[in-house]
This record gives structure tokens, sequence and C-alpha cells, in this order.
């Protein structure tokens, strides 16, 4: 069953998970992000009644043509405190600041995690929302990695849970800065679901009074999400904001893809200018790019929907909301 447009939200009845997607992603993400989601939860929900709405934290820095399109297509945020979500599904953004409390919607995003917990059955917290989340919860700081983490890379099940039932090994992209080391993790009462010989921890867990999933990796991307940040950092470099040059993406490209960029790379560091995209043959590579981590992806989420919904009708009474979605208790930030 395809999901109800956001316009519909409420008319799928009572059944109907409602997914609630705050999207912080940066202004050239913003549509992208949107329809990786969509798309995932489309392929996981089966025959299982979903809803997505989509929410945007109003203090994340962006422009005035991303101001636009999230009034345009966003619920506001306060709509989220008043009417609720069964679940949230919470994306990062890029850093800007060494500590989160310098962030400019550290505040807004503290408070979102303390109302999910209050409020959501469960909430998946992904990239930098998850270290962000594990460290207002717990204190737990974030590690820079001294490089870019970004690749595909193999994953194994830990432990066994639901969420990870039917999956053994897996592949998921990563693309960060940073990371949250697993000793300090299970030392603060988290389960790793899944980890990565290269890339460490990859999936925890931590059940509070919402199920908190952290996600340092991106299950939800494309085959082209990868290369479209590597063009981004490409494009960043030729231009003269950031003197280093991109890292090929590990486990993405084909044989013949990485002879072309290693060409290109040796072209544009040799002779640094702008002008270079125009025979960036981003097209023909493109065309190349699978998404190996898809079914496991589908896979994640299909088991992550149904425990909301098992979790939902057995404890109708939890997380103050009923059987009736419109008994719901409406907290707000202000009220946690």
């Amino acid at each position: 069953m395809p999901l109800v447009p956001i316009d519909q939200s409420w008319r799928c009845g009572e059944d109907a998970l409602v997914i609630g997607l705050i999207n912080n992603m940066p202004d050239a993400a913003l549509k992208t992000t949107e329809w990786q989601v969509r798309d995932l939860l489309t392929r996981a929900s089966g025959t299982r009644p979903v809803s997505l709405r989509l929410f945007s934290l109003p203090e994340v820095p962006r422009s005035e043509v991303g101001l636009t399109h999230v009034r345009q297509h966003y619920d506001d945020i306060y709509e989220l405190w008043r009417d609720g979500v069964d679940a949230l599904i919470v994306t990062g953004t890029e850093p800007r600041a060494a500590k989160f409390e310098d962030e400019p919607y550290w505040r807004a995003l503290a408070n979102l995690i303390d109302w999910a917990e209050e409020n959501t059955v469960s909430a998946i917290w992904s990239c930098l929302a998850s270290h962000a989340a594990a460290y207002h919860v717990d204190h737990i700081e974030r590690r820079p990695l001294g490089h870019k983490m970004f690749g595909v890379f193999d994953c194994d099940r830990a432990i066994e849970h639901p969420l990870v039932n039917g999956l053994l090994r897996w592949k998921t992209p990563h693309s960060r800065f940073n990371a949250v080391e697993a000793e300090a993790l299970e030392a603060a009462g988290y389960q790793i679901l899944s980890r990565s010989p290269e890339a460490g921890v990859d999936m925890f867990i931590k059940q509070r009074q919402s199920l908190f999933v952290f996600l340092q990796g991106h299950p939800e991307y494309d085959a082209t999400a990868l290369f479209g940040e590597y063009r981004r950092d490409l494009r960043r470099f030729l231009n003269g904001e950031n003197d280093c040059y991109p890292e090929l993406a590990r486990g993405y490209f084909s044989e013949a893809a990485t002879d072309q960029l290693l060409n290109f790379r040796a072209r544009a560091t040799a002779h640094r200018d702008p002008a270079l995209l125009e025979q960036f043959n981003a097209a023909g590579i493109g065309a190349q790019l699978t998404a190996p981590w898809r079914d496991a992806a589908t896979h994640l989420y299909s088991n992550w929907l149904t425990y909301l919904a098992i979790s939902r009708a057995e404890q109708p009474g939890s997380l103050g909301w009923t059987a009736s979605r419109n008994h719901r208790r409406r907290l707000s930030p202000a009220s946690v």
C-alpha cells in the first residue's frame, strides 16, 4: 500500500501508523531526503497503512529557497506538539560547530529528544542526530575521526533483537566525520545491534519510555546519494571552498568508474579550475551505481514498522496515547 499523501495524513483511519519525519538536512538535500524516506517506508510497509508527515526544526539555518520549500510542503513544528505521531525519524545536518551546544538548533533539538521520549513509541535518530541524542540523553561524546567515514560497509548483527530479525550481514552507507564508541555506549546501557569491521558501531538502541534507535549510517540512501555528496565536495574543492580533494567512497564505485574518477583527480589537482566540472562524466558514472543495501534497509524498516504496530496494540494506554489517536497526550516541549 502506498503512503498516504501528506495532505491526507489523517484520512487513513485509526489503524494507520503515523510517522513524523523531522528533516533537518541542508537545503540541497531536503527534497532528496523526503523522497528517500518516503520510498523506503513505502517498500517496507507492505499492506500496512502508514502515513508520513514532514516537519523541520525552524532553528536550522536555511536559505530563502529552503525556507520557502519548508513553508510550502512541511507542517509547522507546533502541529507535532499538538497532534503527536506514533514514531519519529530525525535526520541530522552538516555540523557547523565543534560542540553541540554551539549549534544554532541545539536547544530545539534537545527539546525534541525529550518530547520524543514521552510521546512516541519509537524514534530513529540518523547520523548526526544519533550523536546528538546520545549526547543529550547520556552525555556520550562523539569522537572526531580525522577523516570522513565515507562509503558502503559490511555490517554484522551483534545481538538478536526484533529489529534485526532476518538480518545477519548486510551493507550500509556511511558518511560522517565523527563516531561514538562501543565502550561508552555499552557502559551507558545501550545495546549495539550491528557493527562494521571498518566503520565501527553501525546501529544501537536504548529502551526508555520510547525505543530510541540510533543509526550512524544511512540505510535510507538511494543509489546515487553518496555520489551526490562526492560531487558536492568536489565542487567545493574546485571552487576553493575546501583545500582537501574528496576521497572516493569505499566499496561503492565500479572499477571502471574508479579509474575515471582517479584520472579526473589527477587533472583537477594539477590544474584546479571550476570549469573542469563541465568535463566531469557525472551521467556516465551515475548510470553505473547500484544500491546493494536496499533490500536490507527495507527489511530493517519493515521490522521497525512491525514493532510499532505490535507495541501500539499491546500497550494502548502507554506513552500518553490510547487506542484512539484523538486521546493522545498533547505534551509541548515547554512542559517536558
